[in-house]
């Protein structure tokens, strides 16, 4: 009964405003609002203005003298989008890349791999919090940036206009993060197995000052050297949307470098090195999928019509080389494998990764087949040929489908899916854009192998690469880190 009462009274206490809602012209002035809370001419204007640009994300109307912006930070739409694409991108490292190669080692060494991609993800953020941020995305020149944001001092919920309109810089800094964490952590699988804890921080520490935070700011920062699409004075106009060069290419390049610096298995091409868990990989799989859409289409930074298109291009392009792979393994081999379907899928995944929000569905469709059946040579014809030691395919898929990828870009890409390849780039795309990449691919292949070969011969001959021979046939799980992956009762 009581509720009945608070539910009258409510309704007493609105009749008489809307009553004066009704009232005919004369009414006197103190029964009306204030003239002055009904917004102004240019108020309104500046008021649709914010909408409008909130919705399209675009800029932010020109500053108005008398009329401040109504929505001073960011857009809570978009905010909200990075913030859940940030999660996927972990979600790929922590625990898909971890489950994906967890699964591909020996038993003896599922706790090792999956230690790594921990401690890289520990590491890299320490970096990225003291200087890395700073030195990638900030202003300073065309290779590093400044130390403007060091310890990430500024970096706060407004948006930093260099990157976007409607997302806190806060927001973009931790997006940025998850792409430095995943990008050394690929690495890991051509050295899994034979590599020293301790050896492999130490190198991945000067991988991440020599190589990651420099080739990120220079395809990314907007003064970088490589930056086509936004910066006009750009040394080398190439395209990079979610990370061909910066993330695929130097990782899956130096890991075939530090793969041969630190030299073979022991027992290789003799022992079974078979995967112990094709369950774990197939798990791992489906989540670097699902964390793929945050990778690519959360590179447009905005919930908007380019994230769209990359959502779907990642689709296509990841199911069409899915299905790919195995079917070459089926002419090739008479069986389908549950590896090739996993590889296959990551295959598409890192080849459409630089184009995605720049071409159609059919080209994705393209793409993908190529991303399908271009890794499975690298991976079986050319890696037998050759002989390397590439544990887990890190160079047949990460390195050969990141140059793939980075190629097709500029052959695929087009200004009727991305206006913004308008901005500075409208004489050659469709035309030489391919030549830009080239240069691109060319200045990434450099930087990667030089700083590899750098790194890796320096701890070799100083604190050594890998274990003793008896520890590492013991596994690396024990000698490492003291524990196993699995308690088997006999």
């Amino acid at each position: 009964m009581w509720r009945l009462w608070i539910v009258l009274l409510a309704l007493l206490l609105l009749v008489p405003t809307a009553a004066r809602a009704d009232e005919p012209p004369g009414t006197p002035a103190a029964s009306v609002a204030p003239a002055s809370s009904a917004p102004t001419v240019v108020e309104l204007e500046r008021r649709i203005g914010d909408l409008e640009a909130y919705i399209n994300n675009a800029a932010r109307p020109s500053a108005d003298a008398k009329v401040d912006s109504k929505i001073p930070g960011a857009g809570p739409g978009h905010n909200g989008w990075m913030m859940v694409c940030a999660a996927l991108v972990l979600f790929m490292t922590l625990p898909g890349l971890a489950l994906f190669y967890g699964g591909l080692v020996r038993q003896k060494n599922v706790l090792s791999v999956m230690a790594q991609c921990l401690g890289l993800a520990g590491m890299v953020s320490i970096l990225w919090w003291a200087f890395g941020y700073s030195i990638t995305f900030s202003s300073g020149g065309a290779i590093l940036g400044g130390l403007k944001y060091a310890f990430l001092k500024g970096v706060d919920s407004l948006p930093n206009g260099d990157y976007a309109a409607w997302v806190s810089q806060n927001v973009f800094a931790m997006y940025q993060l998850m792409f430095a964490i995943i990008t050394p952590a690929l690495i890991v699988g051509a050295i899994a197995e034979r590599m020293k804890f301790s050896a492999l921080m130490l190198f991945m520490l000067g991988w991440m000052l020599l190589v990651y935070f420099p080739l990120a700011h220079m395809v990314w920062g907007i003064d970088g050297m490589m930056n086509g699409v936004w910066n006009a004075s750009a040394k080398i106009k190439a395209i990079d949307f979610a990370g061909g060069t910066v993330v695929h290419m130097s990782s899956g390049w130096s890991a075939l470098v530090l793969a041969l610096i630190v030299g073979k298995r022991k027992g290789f091409g003799h022992d079974n090195f078979a995967p112990h868990s094709l369950v774990l990989t197939m798990v791992g799989t489906g989540m670097l999928w699902v964390g793929w859409y945050g990778f690519n289409a959360g590179s447009a930074v905005a919930s908007d019509s380019i994230a769209a298109n990359a959502f779907m291009t990642t689709t296509l392009a990841a199911a069409v080389a899915g299905f790919s792979w195995p079917a070459a393994e089926w002419i090739t081999r008479g069986q389908p494998t549950v590896l090739g379907f996993c590889s296959g899928v990551v295959g598409g995944l890192v080849v459409i990764t630089p184009a995605a929000g720049f071409v159609t569905s059919t080209s994705a469709v393209i793409i993908g087949v190529l991303a399908g059946l271009v890794p499975f040579l690298a991976c079986t014809q050319l890696k037998n040929w050759l002989g390397y030691d590439d544990a887990l395919d890190t160079f047949g898929v990460h390195a050969v489908g990141g140059t793939l990828g980075a190629f097709l870009t500029g052959i695929f890409a087009t200004s009727s899916v991305n206006a913004n390849l308008d901005t500075n780039l409208k004489a050659i795309v469709g035309h030489t854009l391919w030549v830009e990449q080239l240069k691109a691919m060319g200045v990434t292949l450099a930087m990667a192998v030089a700083a590899t070969c750098i790194l890796g011969y320096a701890l070799k001959y100083t604190i050594g690469l890998r274990p003793d021979a008896v520890d590492e046939q013991q596994g690396l799980d024990i000698t490492d880190h003291g524990e196993r992956g699995y308690h088997v009762e006999g």
